[in-house]
């Protein structure tokens, strides 16, 4: 009979800590699990999109200060967020992911009051810091809480739920932003802490109890296996600083870069800084014998995977919607409003397939939901290239089947790929969900960036220029269904192992 160890041994990558699992969650208890999760994650979104579009109403409060300082609103969250993501990951597993859960959501709660009380622009932005710390422990916890709770059979349809739940924070963000923005910007954040209150509640009596993971010693020798069950974990101070400052300057020079000038020395500078440091980052956690990122994640071929067909994604799907955007307002000229309303359909068509996706799995497989996935997404941007015209008058036709594409395209793709988290050991739950997150944010901000870079900047480019774009996210989506096709199917699973029992198709190699 294959045991855990053997199996690990055989796939190089460490067997779970033994000892007693718990329970499984009574069937209507893990959908609470699921729906507590996807509050988390719901706000986090929400917060992220609806202060965009109140920008301007923060600004007229704030009128000494300037555009750049005023853009710190938005990008400190997103910066903050990226960079925070494994680490609090790592953090997470070492501690027990219910306590960084109740934690970070009574973080993100008060930091909201302290956004909409803020009586500067630096209070605010040093709010929006704290928000994003809260939002990165919150984001990666809340999904790997809620995947052991599901049998592998299921965790398709657990995390189609949770992106449905991300299309309608997103798809809800314009219309709540806009909409509180209109009576008072404040009220954007100073509706979250009811909503944390629930969530907190829900959380202390719904989520399981976790403690800290208990490792010991690495053995030494050629091939590195990593911590095996003994002492409590020891975190890794100059790993964690490593990937801080990477992912911090790497997403500050996306971010910024627009505003900055993509050849500025503040840009190339941040850029520099990047690379070095993920470069000795990367050196690092070879050699470290706990790191915070431990490279036996991606010795699961699915999970190596999932990442990089995260990153291409969200590369496409970044571009596509901010390309979509510049179309309306921009050639066809439409206002924000009615651009809103035209991009509707997308997070639409998300929200009912991701719902589906669970049995679309079970009917195709996971290998064939995310190949499917991947062309459908780009499949969206080749129907844009080959019909859209320059006046936006058939819309219907030119325009929005290739949103619906994409929304397909989203809601198959998205859960398959997220629930790549669940084929880890359960110690390295939270820190797999947080590497799959940094995908998301990474490629979401090198895609605004790319498409930026391709239309030249311009805030009303022509329809050559989107057409490039629309190129663009045509090859990054396609290169998503290639990271799909490299998942392996009908692998077998021991009983039990990583909270579930049955076939798990994913699994390893």
């Amino acid at each position: 009979m294959t045991t855990p160890s053997s199996k690990a041994q055989g796939s190089g990558v460490p067997a779970a800590t033994p000892g007693p699992a718990p329970a499984p969650a009574p069937s209507r208890r893990r959908w609470l699990i699921l729906a507590v999760a996807s509050a988390a994650q719901f706000l986090a979104v929400l917060d992220m999109i609806a202060v965009n579009i109140a920008f301007p109403a923060i600004g007229a409060d704030f009128r000494s200060a300037s555009t750049a300082e005023l853009s710190w609103v938005l990008n400190a969250y997103t910066i903050v967020l990226a960079a925070l993501l494994v680490p609090a990951g790592r953090l997470a597993d070492a501690i027990g992911g219910r306590r960084s859960f109740l934690t970070g959501i009574a973080l993100f709660g008060l930091a909201s009051v302290a956004c909409g009380a803020a009586p500067g622009l630096g209070t605010l932005i040093a709010a929006r810091v704290v928000q994003g710390v809260a939002a990165a422990v919150l984001v990666p916890t809340s999904l790997s809480l809620a995947l052991p709770a599901f049998p592998p059979r299921e965790r398709a349809t657990a995390v189609g739920v949770w992106t449905a739940v991300s299309a309608v924070a997103a798809s809800a963000g314009p219309v709540a932003g806009g909409l509180l923005a209109a009576f008072d910007w404040r009220w954007i954040f100073l509706v979250n802490p009811p909503v944390v209150l629930l969530a907190w509640v829900a959380g202390l009596r719904l989520l399981p109890r976790t403690g800290p993971v208990r490792t010991g010693p690495v053995r030494t020798g050629p091939v590195r296996t990593g911590p095996v069950p003994g002492e409590r974990r020891r975190l890794d101070p100059l790993g964690t600083l490593l990937v801080l400052l990477g992912t911090g300057a790497l997403t500050t020079a996306c971010v910024e870069a627009a505003d900055w000038g993509y050849g500025a020395p503040a840009t190339l500078g941040f850029l520099a800084v990047g690379l070095i440091t993920g470069a000795l980052a990367v050196a690092h956690v070879r050699r470290h014998p706990d790191p915070v990122v431990d490279p036996a994640l991606f010795r699961t071929r699915a999970f190596t995977a999932a990442t990089l067909g995260l990153l291409s994604y969200f590369l496409a799907y970044a571009a596509s919607i901010l390309a979509a955007t510049l179309l309306f307002t921009g050639a066809w000229g439409w206002s924000s409003a009615r651009a809103g309303l035209a991009v509707t359909p997308w997070p639409l068509t998300v929200l009912v397939v991701s719902t589906l996706s669970g049995r679309i799995v079970r009917a195709l497989g996971e290998r064939t939901t995310a190949v499917v996935g991947g062309l459908c997404f780009a499949a969206g941007p080749v129907w844009w290239l080959l019909l859209a015209g320059g006046d936006g008058a058939h819309y219907a036709v030119e325009f929005m089947p290739g949103l619906v594409l994409t929304g397909i395209g989203a809601g198959l793709y998205q859960p398959v790929m997220f629930s790549a988290a669940g084929l880890l050991p359960a110690r390295q739950l939270s820190l797999g969900s947080g590497v799959l997150m940094m995908s998301r944010q990474g490629g979401s901000a090198l895609g605004v960036a790319a498409l930026v870079v391709i239309t030249g900047g311009a805030a009303r480019p022509g329809l050559d220029a989107l057409r490039a774009g629309w190129v663009f996210t045509a090859v990054t989506a396609a290169l998503a269904a290639v990271a799909g096709a490299a998942l392996r199917t009908g692998v077998r699973v021991d009983p039990g192992e990583n909270g579930g029992s049955g076939t798990d198709p994913l699994r390893h190699h």
